[in-house]
């Protein structure tokens, strides 16, 4: 059987840790940019596409640095799906950029990069960094 495999991508961005925290950490703010609609319960969170729903628990975070999920999809494969979203500074340019670390089959990276890029634009235009 096929495993996924990770990748990692980076996305700069102009915006202050604190104000993306709030993006990438809240249902509130999930759903603003990451999927149709966002609910929490407790560290379980419905993200929901399209009418779908899947479901992740938040499993780990720190405030203003990041967040990783991990669906409950049921697979054997627990340690290759979760996603984690990290807020990056440049210690001397205070640069912020978003990297992102989730996992694929190897068939479908390049798919899954198309749809990170196309979530964290949208992203950009909230916190009004182009």
């Amino acid at each position: 059987m096929e495993s996924k495999v990770k990748f990692e991508i980076e996305f700069p961005i102009h915006a202050s840790p604190n104000m993306l925290y709030q993006y990438i950490s809240s249902a509130s703010g999930l759903c603003e940019w990451f999927a149709d609609d966002v609910n929490s319960r407790g560290k379980t969170f419905s993200f929901i596409w399209d009418g779908f729903e899947e479901l992740a628990d938040l499993i780990s975070s720190k405030s203003d640095s990041f967040v990783k999920f991990r669906w409950m999809d049921g697979s054997d494969d627990q340690d290759k799906c979760f996603f984690e979203i990290r807020i990056v500074v440049d210690e001397i340019t205070k640069d912020v950029s978003l990297m992102v670390s989730d996992f694929a089959y190897e068939d479908e990276i390049e798919e899954s990069k198309m749809l990170w890029e196309s979530q964290i634009a949208d992203l950009k235009k909230l916190v009004g960094s182009s």
